[in-house]
């Protein structure tokens, strides 16, 4: 990203979280400033650890701030924490804690809207809908569906439905909002979920094209597409074969070839995650 647009986005970044200067600290707006002047650069080593600190340091005193600075952060740290795993993945526990840390901050960040917090253990799909923050939705979610996928299958069902009530929300709310990452997500739990437990292939198909041809900058798209429209899989999510080895291969390839662009975290990981299920048709095919 280009230096004067980078300070731009930062200078955006900042009038929406202190609310223009209302209610923030000089201290808060510097945290926030410098832990946003990383988030072009979070794909190299160490970096997002870095701004999941500076985030941390405000929590004390978030409180304090207008409900849409809490917002920005618990976001932020709901945000940083799924991507810390997908950069540097350990083992399941350390992943599990990770998962279950960005899940918390996004619960917190839902739950400053006081209708989701009075209806979420009452009927968690009315609560969601009473939430008009895509990003906290998604977030949530996204740290959620990952805790699903490190559970045994029938504890995963039972929470399934809150992981997709959270997708459709986010992507009612703001169907754009991040490339269309919960629109591709969406999508991706209909193909893989069977009838009984909500599933739609044709729905779920048309969601992962929409996002594909609305953001097609943003290559996790495209790779989500590959992975899960172009092989097969059993209820339990387990790989059982390639429904098309054509559209995987030429889908990845041209995930491979295109410039990384203004997704800079998001494109590498798109282009690694190319390259794995790139040897995994070789080997399946072979």
């Amino acid at each position: 990203m280009h230096r004067s647009v980078q300070a731009l986005v930062i200078l955006g970044v900042l009038l929406v979280v202190v609310g223009y200067g209302a209610g923030a600290s000089v201290e808060f707006t510097a945290v926030i400033e410098e832990a946003e002047s990383l988030y072009p650069i979070r794909y190299q080593e160490g970096v997002l650890e870095q701004m999941i600190a500076l985030y941390e340091s405000v929590l004390p005193e978030l409180d304090s701030f207008p409900v849409q600075s809490q917002a920005f952060v618990l976001n932020r740290l709901s945000q940083t924490y799924y991507e810390s795993v997908l950069m540097s993945p350990q083992d399941d526990r350390t992943n599990r804690e990770r998962f279950e840390q960005g899940k918390s901050y996004g619960l917190q960040s839902l739950r400053l809207n006081p209708q989701f917090a009075e209806w979420e253990d009452i009927h968690f799909t009315e609560a969601v809908a009473f939430v008009t923050d895509a990003a906290a939705l998604l977030w949530t979610a996204d740290n959620w569906g990952q805790l699903l996928g490190l559970m045994n299958p029938f504890s995963a069902m039972n929470q399934q439905g809150e992981v997709l009530a959270l997708f459709s929300g986010s992507v009612a709310v703001d169907p754009d909002y991040f490339g269309g990452s919960a629109s591709n997500a969406l999508g991706t739990l209909l193909i893989m979920s069977p009838g009984i437990l909500g599933g739609n292939d044709e729905a779920g198909l048309e969601l992962l094209e929409s996002a594909i041809s609305d953001h097609p900058d943003y290559l996790a798209n495209q790779v989500v597409f590959a992975e899960y429209w172009g092989f097969k899989y059993s209820y339990f999510g387990k790989l059982k074969g390639v429904r098309d080895a054509e559209l995987v291969e030429s889908t990845l390839q041209a995930v491979l070839d295109a410039e990384i662009g203004n997704w800079p975290f998001w494109n590498r990981n798109a282009k690694k995650n190319a390259e794995e299920l790139l040897q995994q048709l070789e080997e399946m095919t072979r």
